[in-house]
């Protein structure tokens, strides 16, 4: 378990690396908007103790790399805000070419991002090749975000088998934005899905953020994770 730094098209791209050497297969873990923290690392260690070879590239690197607080968001928007699609896509190639050094490829790995994360995943799947991709509340699904198009036009397009996990009581992803989500993902030409969580609001996988966690949604969406991960993984 260490931070590893990865040459990319534009620069060199800090990378946490959780370790699980000899793992036949990889996930790529998206940062929600307050960095590569010590939450983003302990997720990558859980899949690393699933039997993944887990990565978390530093989606802030070109902005000075910043762990930031949960409470403040307002810290967090000047780094998302830099964001680029361009840039977005360097550092994803970038974390799958290192899995691939150590001897995955790109069809045996998957990608699950959080919140900001999130949105990145679902780009992510229709841009590589990737094995699956997971998205726990991500936005921008009506309205373009970090320099790509709105999620609903980009759904067609996906390239993997896609999970998405969203809570009803999430005030920043209306309900109605998720079932128009699901309607234009069954577009695409791979498995989706989407689970709705009634108790749950944004961030309720993060166990550091105590007033957002929500306990029993995490560990279902969790499990549905490690279950979709290893079904379209999988030998």
């Amino acid at each position: 378990m260490a931070t590893v730094i990865v040459e990319i098209e534009d620069g060199s791209l800090p990378l946490y690396d959780a370790g699980a050497e000899g793992a036949s297969c990889g996930v790529v873990v998206l940062q929600e908007a307050f960095g590569v923290n010590s939450h983003i690392r302990d997720v990558a260690d859980r899949f690393a103790k699933a039997g993944y070879r887990a990565v978390a590239p530093h989606l802030f690197h070109r902005t000075g790399d910043p762990e930031l607080s949960y409470a403040d968001l307002s810290q967090a928007l000047p780094h998302m805000q830099a964001l680029s699609e361009k840039g977005l896509l360097a550092d994803l190639r970038g974390a799958v070419s290192h899995l691939a050094g150590a001897g995955i490829p790109e069809d045996r790995v998957g990608v699950v991002g959080f919140c900001m994360g999130g949105s990145v995943a679902f780009l992510a799947a229709t841009c590589l090749d990737l094995g699956a991709a997971v998205t726990f509340y991500g936005g921008g699904i009506v309205e373009g975000r970090m320099g790509f198009p709105p999620l609903l036009e980009l759904a067609p397009a996906i390239r993997c088998p896609w999970l998405g996990l969203f809570g009803d009581k999430d005030p920043t992803i209306p309900v109605e934005h998720v079932e128009a989500l699901r309607e234009a993902v069954a577009k695409a030409p791979v498995p989706t899905q989407i689970v709705r969580y009634p108790e749950a609001g944004h961030g309720f996988h993060c166990d550091a953020r105590p007033a957002n966690y929500h306990g029993p949604s995490a560990k279902d969406a969790w499990q549905r994770t490690l279950d979709w991960l290893g079904h379209y993984l999988a030998d």
